[in-house]
């Protein structure tokens, strides 16, 4: 599957890349934070042509979810995930793994796939390999994930060990299947890209030899799963140094779930390029914003009488109309605005951040624009 000519790197500092994916559905300059889209929607309030207003380039959605609801049968008729959430730009749809593994006692692995119940209605659903790219293919995602199993970070040797094998064993599957349907007079993206996923918990010497055996592949993308599941942060950035340099370097790379900002300026200095995080929108939905100088809550009687904007050296919708006191008034109110304009806020912290990493890369900037960040944060 070599179509990954498509991917260009600009420029670097150390091991930090700055780059651009000319995809289908538009180009993708990285590093990039995808913003989270879970059922083709950003909770709080946000629309997808709010995305644009926040810098948004890729939105993500899930497999699992959009299949239980409303099928991905509806969204293909309707021209897919990206038409569906009236979005026009690229989108990543993960394979539901994540999502099928994380039901515990509701799901059962075999070889084949894996046996579940929905969470919604507890009705018996298969998921396997086939399945993920079939419904991905319908979704007419630009890129699809392999369907994996992201173990437990508490799993023992044995067990990571079996999980890799198989999912190394599905990955494979899933080539087959993309290849097959990409190729297909029906197919809604027939430039579907399809991205493998690297596990194996915390053991570095599994981590390598997986990255090896899915970079022979020749993907067009490499993610790294089964990260910020409960390890450290420490723990975190050992596995990435250890296992960035054994994919493709011209290639993209993923770090599937991550993070705060600070995970993301430390993995970026490891050679990751591809991001996404509910923490944006989950914490503002609460009240809990990000900042220039670091993390305030909105809900804090400071900002009762407060007339300054969340961040004066921003430039979203909240801090360009509206002052600390309202936003923490309408909080107090319960009305649904302050969520909104929360949620926007951060989104457009995070999609400004990027910006200002791939800036500090362009101009060799990085490590100072890095060491500079974690000093104000901490």
């Amino acid at each position: 599957m070599g179509q990954c000519s498509m991917y260009n790197i600009m420029s670097t500092q150390g091991q930090a890349k700055r780059a651009r994916l000319v995809t289908t559905h538009g180009i993708i300059e990285t590093p990039v934070f995808m913003n989270v889209a879970t059922c083709a929607a950003i909770k709080g309030a946000v629309s997808a042509h709010d995305l644009n207003t926040v810098g948004c380039q890729v939105a993500l959605s899930n497999t699992y979810h959009l299949h239980l609801r409303p099928g991905e049968d509806v969204v293909r008729e309707l021209g897919g995930v990206g038409p569906f959430m009236a979005w026009d730009g690229p989108t990543l749809t993960d394979s539901g793994g994540f999502q099928v593994f994380s039901l515990g006692a509701l799901r059962k692995i075999k070889e084949e796939g894996v046996y579940f119940s929905s969470h919604i209605d507890g009705r018996k659903i298969f998921m396997g390999p086939e399945e993920s790219m079939n419904i991905q293919s319908a979704l007419g995602a630009t890129i699809a994930m392999a369907f994996d199993e992201c173990a437990p970070h508490t799993a023992d040797r044995a067990y990571i060990q079996d999980s890799v094998a198989r999912t190394t064993r599905w990955l494979t599957r899933c080539v087959e299947q993309i290849t097959q349907l990409n190729t297909l007079p029906a197919t809604l993206n027939p430039q579907q890209l399809l991205f493998g996923i690297n596990q194996g918990g915390v053991y570095e010497d599994i981590r390598i030899d997986h990255a090896k055996r899915i970079s022979d592949m020749d993907l067009p993308g490499y993610a790294i799963g089964g990260l910020a599941v409960g390890e450290t942060h420490s723990e975190m950035y050992r596995i990435l140094e250890c296992v960035v340099p054994h994919l493709s370097r011209d290639k993209p790379t993923y770090l599937m779930g991550v993070g705060t900002p600070e995970n993301i300026l430390e993995a970026v200095a490891r050679g990751v390029d591809f991001f996404d995080c509910v923490l944006p929108a989950r914490n503002g939905r609460h009240g809990q914003v990000f900042t220039s100088h670091g993390k305030l809550n909105m809900n804090n009687a400071c900002h009762e009488r407060d007339d300054m904007p969340i961040d004066a050296a921003c430039m979203c919708p909240a801090c360009k109309s509206f002052s600390r006191a309202y936003i923490r008034h309408l909080f107090k109110a319960k009305e649904m605005l302050a969520m909104r304009l929360c949620v926007l806020h951060n989104l457009y912290f995070y999609n400004q951040l990027m910006a200002d990493i791939r800036h500090a890369i362009d101009t060799g900037t990085f490590e100072s624009f890095k060491a500079k960040c974690l000093e104000m944060w901490a």
